[in-house]
């Protein structure tokens, strides 16, 4: 569904990605990990064309992404989560999930400020399917709510619910069970597995190892912005490579010497 080729981005003096390539099937779970400053959100804004490339292109679905500008991403059929929650605070939570169908809206200015028959069944519509979204995420109770006031895994949720309201083929989530507790990672957890159930594919950041490598069917490692290893979660565990990205070169030997006894 989605590959990168030679994928490449600088920041003045500092080689954020480095002839990353990497390939995303259709209908799986794809793990993205490496240390902190690996490059993993930089690749993130890249294909969703927050950041230019300097070198190398994306391809998905078939068709070269090009210049893209973000919304023209997402109309495309990729949508996002961010590291750091970025809801309209002061907006309710259904009222969030609508902004996030706007992708998917065919009523233009006029039909807006006229308030045309079409454009109010259209917005009929668009709530009907926020409803459907947020009781998908466990949070049609709460559709009223301020969603600045709702609980930190509550605000997660919506966020991916927000992102599910355009449509996506597929879905990028950057670190979403960041500062959870154990009940709302499984929760997570749990979402996450019915998302790809539910036919989306999923390309997922996160630190939590515990997490990523029981969710992915596939797990690319960046460290210094290079790609190190990508394959099944076992074999990525086991990389020598992958070792001593998180644990330095000392554990990387040791675990050498223990596979060849």
């Amino acid at each position: 569904m989605l590959s990168g080729q030679g994928i490449g981005k600088r920041f003045g003096g500092v080689q954020a990605l480095s002839e990353v390539s990497f390939s995303i099937r259709r209908g799986e779970i794809y793990g993205l990990i490496g240390p902190n400053g690996a490059g993993k959100t930089t690749l993130f804004n890249v294909l969703t064309s927050v950041y230019t490339a300097d070198a190398g292109a994306f391809e998905f679905d078939g068709k070269p992404l090009g210049r893209a500008k973000p919304h023209e991403v997402a109309a495309l059929g990729i949508a996002r989560t961010f590291q750091n929650i970025r809801l309209f605070a002061n907006l309710s939570a259904i009222e969030n999930v609508m902004i996030g169908r706007h992708v998917r809206t065919r009523a233009g200015v006029f039909g807006a400020i006229l308030r045309t028959p079409a454009t109010r069944a259209e917005e009929a519509r668009i709530e009907s399917r926020a409803l459907a979204l947020l009781e998908y995420v466990g949070l049609v109770a709460r559709a009223n709510d301020v969603a600045g006031q709702l609980p930190y895994g509550a605000q997660r949720r919506l966020e991916i619910a927000r992102a599910l309201a355009t449509d996506p083929k597929l879905l990028a989530l950057d670190e979403p069970a960041a500062g959870m507790n154990a009940t709302e990672t499984a929760d997570l957890r749990g979402l996450i597995e019915r998302i790809r159930g539910d036919g989306t594919t999923v390309l997922l950041i996160e630190h939590d190892m515990k997490l990523v490598m029981g969710l992915s069917d596939r797990v690319l490692v960046l460290d210094y912005g290079r790609r190190i290893a990508e394959g099944p979660p076992a074999e990525v565990r086991a990389d020598p490579r992958v070792i001593e990205a998180y644990l330095g070169a000392g554990a990387a030997s040791a675990s050498a010497r223990a596979v060849s006894a």
